[in-house]
């Protein structure tokens, strides 16, 4: 992405698109590209009971190690000094993913442990898409205070608001993390009370210049807000968690009739796309052109690295989006 894009557009209104860039602003640990500080060290040791419930003795932080994606934002934010990372998995919009000090460790499809070895941790952070790699990361620094970030069950919501109270307990950052969950709540109840039921609402992804399907229950980017919001599906079918969308087809779509799309464009994350935004896929649909979400541009795209980032700022910001559309 050559432009970074805090939030996408909405559209609202047969007369013209509404924007909604202004809708949350740019966390504190993004508006500057020089290195964090450290996290203080004097609270240690601090003992923590991780989201797997392992309670876990950190003995100090001079050296850490964060492989969850969805935990970089408020490790930027927080000035929280990392010694790896796997920074091809931030967003470019994170001032750390240029950050040459932090070794990086890779994509969680090829990761790279020996960059673990190097970086001596004596704390790791470890889940979501590096979740499968936890033994490797335990064997790369056997010393190491591990922190697993993996509960599958519990609700999004709650899994957001926990997490982020551990990794304020693992940092001594308690004022920050209620901070962020005080503004993610704000922002569920400030869309359920701008949404009005009567609107039938489809998820949708984007990718690879295709319209897919995001299913209410389990699809990939849209399924918790129906959830949080309490969102009224314009189809109810049998979806996955696939990244890409569900392959149902477009005149399946079509005839759902949804008054409102809300959509992951799961393409804009990364800078080599050549595929079209998802805005322009949508209203140059032919199949689509007849639907009410697109005849009353009544159509929200997620912020453009919502698909790396996946974090509690970033549902809070589509949150905001979605109250000034449904406000509109």
């Amino acid at each position: 992405m050559s432009v970074p894009r805090i939030a996408s557009v909405v559209a609202i209104g047969a007369a013209a698109l509404l924007a909604l860039a202004g809708c949350s602003s740019a966390p504190t640990g993004q508006e500057s590209k020089e290195k964090p500080a450290a996290a203080a060290k004097a609270q240690y040791p601090v003992t923590v009971t991780d989201m797997a419930g392992n309670e876990v003795t950190i003995e100090s932080a001079d050296s850490v190690v964060v492989t969850d994606n969805r935990l970089f934002r408020l490790v930027a934010d927080w000035g929280i000094d990392l010694s790896a990372a796997p920074r091809a998995l931030m967003s470019p919009e994170n001032p750390l993913k240029a950050d040459e000090s932090i070794l990086d460790l890779g994509t969680h499809a090829e990761p790279d442990f020996e960059k673990v070895v190097e970086a001596d941790p004596d704390l790791i952070v470890n889940g979501y898409r590096y979740g499968g790699h936890a033994e490797d990361m335990k064997k790369a620094a056997p010393d190491a205070a591990f922190i697993d970030m993996t509960n599958d069950e519990l609700s999004t919501d709650q899994y957001l608001v926990d997490s982020v109270e551990l990794l304020g307990e693992v940092f001594g950052k308690q004022d920050e993390a209620k901070a962020v969950i005080d503004d993610f709540h704000a922002a569920v109840a400030a869309a359920k009370e701008a949404y009005d039921p009567d609107t039938t609402v489809m998820g949708l992804v984007t990718s690879g210049n295709e319209i897919r399907y995001s299913s209410p229950k389990d699809g990939r980017g849209s399924s918790i807000f129906f959830d949080l919001v309490g969102l009224t599906p314009a189809l109810q079918t049998d979806g996955s968690t696939n990244d890409k969308g569900d392959d149902i087809s477009i005149e399946a779509i079509a005839q759902s009739d949804a008054d409102f799309f809300l959509v992951l464009d799961r393409e804009a994350a990364f800078a080599d796309s050549e595929s079209s935004p998802a805005l322009e896929l949508i209203n140059s649909s032919s199949a689509l052109a007849n639907v009410p979400a697109v005849q009353n541009k009544a159509i929200y795209v997620m912020p453009d690295d919502f698909y790396l980032t996946e974090d509690i700022v970033a549902y809070t910001t589509v949150l905001d989006g979605l109250t000034k559309a449904f406000s509109a």
